[in-house]
């Protein structure tokens, strides 16, 4: 593509992995830049498009970007095809959908971009989640400035970066993986091999998964990223952002909060949402507890039934919820005290000084500088 001149905005087209918890923070990050000098370009696939519209009202716009354009913000919303039909159940099929992704996605992007690289103002910014595959190769081909997008903790990103790592010290990926202590990841503490995330797990037949397969091919294409953005606080994981720093740009933003902007201008559920204040309202302090299943398992109501029994039965489990849950109680005191701490840090960081936000200028101005020497 031809350059921008200096005197036009930044143009970024963002690309959220389609799942509840990447499209959130992808969106809020749109917003952000949006209202920072930049023109946006947000992409959903058709089936998480269908979804967030599903769980509106049927009079709302069809653009979810549509309140932030009234607002002055110049983000334009396009949808595209993740190569299956929007009756095909991504969840409960997730190993094929994820094989789309690795292998047949990346066409129906390249062809996306080839359209609107040349918009006014032209494309001049690639960001795209981290778990995506193909995003240097995209950017290499339109001339374009490729920033990683990583929606989860820094700790999480580091131990997939260095996969290499891993593998050469028989904690994976090996014939009999080793199952004492990982103390050799730069910036990363000492951790057992139980408590890495899935992808990181052997199998039983030690045979790689899709979910391993796009780790793999992920991991090594955002080494090849002009920066990376991570959805964290800085004071929270210096010392893993201090060690990654060290191989790329990277910038602790998070959590991403757009300015002066109410986050639910754009719809971003996939579900139909409730309000459950009133019912809380009416149940004894500190007698409800909260389990997240994540926005990918299967859970019945009959499930959820049964997990309560079980918390109630299981004498041990209630018994450490109800300490925990109980003012007087060392461990809850300790806990609730630790949280108020890490509210302070994150809301320190958010404040117009704070780490993130002096983080996400320096980004910004950052990747105006990359474009001037690209246009040079």
């Amino acid at each position: 593509m031809a350059m921008a001149n200096n005197h036009q905005k930044p143009h970024a087209i963002i690309f959220p992995f389609p799942l509840q918890g990447h499209v959130i923070p992808s969106v809020r990050l749109a917003l952000k830049l949006a209202s920072n000098g930049f023109t946006i370009t947000f992409v959903n696939t058709l089936s998480i498009h269908h979804r967030i519209r599903k769980s509106q009202p049927s009079s709302a716009d069809n653009n979810i970007f549509a309140g932030a354009a009234k607002s002055g913000l110049d983000i334009r919303y396009m949808t595209i095809s993740d190569g299956f039909p929007l009756g095909f159940d991504r969840s409960l099929n997730h190993d094929q959908f994820m094989e789309g992704l690795l292998h047949v996605f990346s066409s129906h992007v390249d062809e996306l971009v080839g359209k609107v690289v040349h918009s006014d103002p032209p494309v001049t910014c690639l960001i795209a989640d981290t778990f995506f595959v193909w995003t240097s190769m995209i950017a290499d081909k339109y001339n374009l400035v490729n920033v990683s997008f990583w929606t989860e903790p820094a700790l999480v990103l580091a131990l997939c970066y260095h996969l290499d790592l891993l593998r050469q010290n028989g904690h994976f990926a090996s014939q009999d993986n080793r199952k004492d202590t990982i103390d050799y990841i730069p910036g990363v503490r000492a951790i057992e091999p139980k408590d890495l995330i899935y992808f990181l797990q052997a199998t039983a037949d030690n045979v790689p998964t899709v979910a391993h397969l796009t780790a793999y091919k992920a991991f090594d294409d955002v080494k090849r990223a002009d920066f990376i953005v991570c959805n964290t606080v800085q004071e929270l994981e210096s010392e893993t952002i201090s060690a990654l720093q060290q191989k790329q740009p990277i910038y602790a933003v998070g959590p991403v909060f757009p300015t002066g902007l109410a986050t639910t201008i754009v719809p971003t559920s996939l579900w139909s949402e409730s309000d459950c204040t009133q019912w809380l309202h009416t149940r004894p302090h500190g007698s409800a507890l909260y389990i997240s299943f994540g926005s990918c398992a299967h859970v019945s109501k009959l499930d959820v039934v049964e997990i309560a029994y079980g918390v109630l039965l299981s004498g041990e489990v209630a018994e450490k919820i109800n300490g925990l849950m109980s003012v007087g109680d060392q461990l809850g005191d300790e806990l609730r005290k630790n949280m108020k701490e890490l509210k302070r840090i994150v809301e320190n960081a958010l404040s117009t000084d704070g780490s993130s936000e002096k983080n996400f200028n320096q980004f910004i101005n950052d990747v105006k500088s990359k474009l001037q020497r690209k246009s040079g």
